[in-house]
């Protein structure tokens, strides 16, 4: 009881994470320029992020990516550029280098290009992310409200206060709005004194605009709209489209500045929606801490420092969000699992007492598994969740082989003590060999560290350490509690 209260005790120092990352033994980097840069300007910041990934001497080729895929799969424009930075064996690498100190270098030179935002992750990753989280980024907030202006001077707070917590990088707003409009609006009452329709003014502006579509051109039996369009030094200013002629019933000709008003305003570039309802993401990573408490530092300090209009909330996104369905999930597994242990172990014995006895070793699993995680430093993940799980079955059969044994040698009328140090000697071994097997064999997945390692170190070290305890555990702890039960319920027969 003392050492599980112990091992209990570790719990607020033990981490949580969705998943391990995965190491791809590449970066992927993503640069989010201000929305309205042109190709031209932005061909340079990137050629320059291109220089910044060469200088080190762990980057094997840089390849980068600006604007939208060729696909259209992915809304995007010029002020986005992504970098596939591929790298060296880590053991090419400069002594003491590591890749959360290789990407922390790399942030700080990139920090010198002015208004650019980042987010470093990997290839396969980044998708992954991407996919969870709904926007560019490997966590959010996503803030649901009706205004955009509201929205985005309450995310503002809310990365002001994000950007205060420890862990917490690639911090950023993705800015519904700045992007410039030209509103075009007809005035009525003075359209109707030359006679012109607001419908043939629209058009009048569309066609200088935007273009409008005079004729089709045949080619075999394809077919090509031949559109036409003002000159662009008749349609690059607001000057330029205030004097655009409009034709009046009476073949004349006036500007446009005497039928409409040019205004000049910001709208939104993004809207973002989910379940039919307007939201602003601010993006964030965790590095250097575990996501759980992260996420609960910051969720602690947002109700105390951020006042979220009426109406409107915000929800966690990315791997956050799954942590947490993951969780609820466990909640009903675990349970559920342990019910039909106790009620298999209830038919194998015939009575409550035993099959209490043995879903007792479960806790006695527990111990080492917790202890194996705070020793390496090791994150509760899903991963060492299926871990603990698998444990709990390899527990309860250790305790299955060694009651057992006792039993039949009580039926053999052997006194209750001499059954159970008896019984404890003869399953000494096949309880050991079961431990020592499977402690074994998942030894080298718990130390490995090459790519793809993360993955199968949490369940690995999870068995581990359990199946070491468990084992030694259940030869002491089991025998002493079935001669207190027993002993007991015998005395009141």
């Amino acid at each position: 009881a003392l050492a599980l209260a112990g091992t209990l005790s570790t719990l607020p120092f033990i981490g949580g994470e969705f998943m391990p990352k995965l190491e791809e033994g590449n970066l992927w980097v993503r640069s989010m320029m201000p929305n309205t840069v042109s190709f031209s300007y932005a061909s340079q910041l990137a050629d320059q992020m291109r220089l910044v990934f060469k200088k080190y001497p762990e980057v094997t080729d840089v390849v980068s990516q600006l604007g939208r895929p060729d696909d259209g799969t992915d809304p995007t424009s010029y002020f986005n550029c992504e970098f596939f930075v591929n790298l060296k064996p880590r053991e090419d690498w400069r002594p003491g280098v590591t890749k959360a100190s290789l990407v922390q270098e790399i942030e700080s030179e990139l920090r010198q290009i002015p208004g650019v935002n980042y987010n470093f992750s990997q290839t396969i990753q980044d998708n992954v992310e991407e996919a969870m989280s709904g926007v560019k980024g490997e966590n959010s907030i996503k803030l649901f409200g009706n205004n955009l202006d509201d929205l985005e001077s309450t995310a503002n707070q809310i990365a002001k206060v994000m950007g205060t917590v420890p862990g917490v990088e690639d911090l950023s707003v993705i800015g519904e709005l700045g992007q410039p409009n030209l509103l075009v609006r007809v005035d009525r009452e003075r359209a109707a004194r030359y006679g012109i329709l607001p419908g043939d003014v629209n058009g009048v502006v569309q066609a200088a605009i935007g273009g409008q579509a005079v004729t089709q051109v045949l080619d075999g039996e394809r077919r090509f709209d031949v559109v036409v369009r003002f000159l662009p030094q008749y349609r690059e200013s607001a000057e330029a489209i205030s004097d655009i002629p409009v034709s009046t019933p009476d073949g004349g000709r006036i500007p446009l500045k005497q039928v409409a008003e040019i205004v000049k305003q910001t709208g939104a570039s993004f809207i973002y929606r989910e379940d039919n309802a307007r939201y602003i993401p601010v993006k964030f990573s965790v590095r250097g801490r575990d996501l759980q408490s992260t996420i609960a530092e910051a969720e602690k300090k947002l109700s105390e420092q951020v006042r979220i209009p009426p109406g409107y909330h915000y929800e966690w996104a990315g791997e956050f969000q799954e942590l947490q369905a993951a969780l609820a999930r466990l909640e009903i597994v675990v349970p559920v699992s342990l019910l039909i242990v106790f009620f298999l172990l209830y038919s194998a014995f015939g009575n409550l007492r035993d099959a209490l006895l043995l879903l007792g070793t479960v806790p006695l699993a527990l111990i080492g598994g917790m202890l194996s995680l705070l020793a390496t430093h090791t994150n509760f993940s899903i991963a060492a969740a299926v871990g603990f799980i698998s444990l709990f079955g390899v527990s309860v059969l250790g305790g299955v082989i060694l009651v057992s044994r006792i039993q039949q040698l009580r039926e053999k009328d052997i006194p209750l003590a001499e059954a159970v140090v008896r019984g404890s000697e003869l399953q000494l071994r096949p309880v050991l060999m079961a431990a020592l097997s499977a402690a074994i064999g998942l030894l080298p997945a718990s130390i490995a560290t090459g790519i793809g390692s993360e993955t199968q170190q949490p369940l690995a070290r999870v068995v581990v350490g359990g199946m070491m305890t468990s084992a030694v555990l259940i030869l002491l702890v089991l025998p002493a509690m079935y001669v207190i039960v027993h002993r007991s319920t015998g005395n009141r027969s």
